[in-house]
């Protein structure tokens, strides 16, 4: 498949950085696989082991986030009970 080439202007650079990580994933992907993911013709199966490993992975940073800000909050809040004394 040949390469696409389209122009956009982006009023919110949040979206900008969504794109420019979808490119560059696609580009990982390419290199890693050699075919772009519209040309793949993987069984369904695959794809949603893909899915599956991906949403996994998810919940593991959702679950290392959580660990994370309860440790955080807890500090806060024994520094703001040691001010309080």
């Amino acid at each position: 498949m040949a390469s696409i080439k389209k122009e956009f202007s982006f009023r919110d650079p949040i979206i900008l950085n969504v794109v420019n990580k979808l490119v560059s994933r696609s580009d990982v992907g390419f290199k890693k696989y050699g075919v772009t993911l519209a040309d793949d013709d993987g069984d369904i199966n695959v794809w949603l082991t893909h899915l599956q490993e991906e949403l996994m992975d998810a919940v593991n940073y959702i679950e290392k986030l959580k660990d994370v800000l309860t440790d955080e909050l807890t500090e806060k809040m024994l520094e703001q009970y040691k001010n309080e004394e």
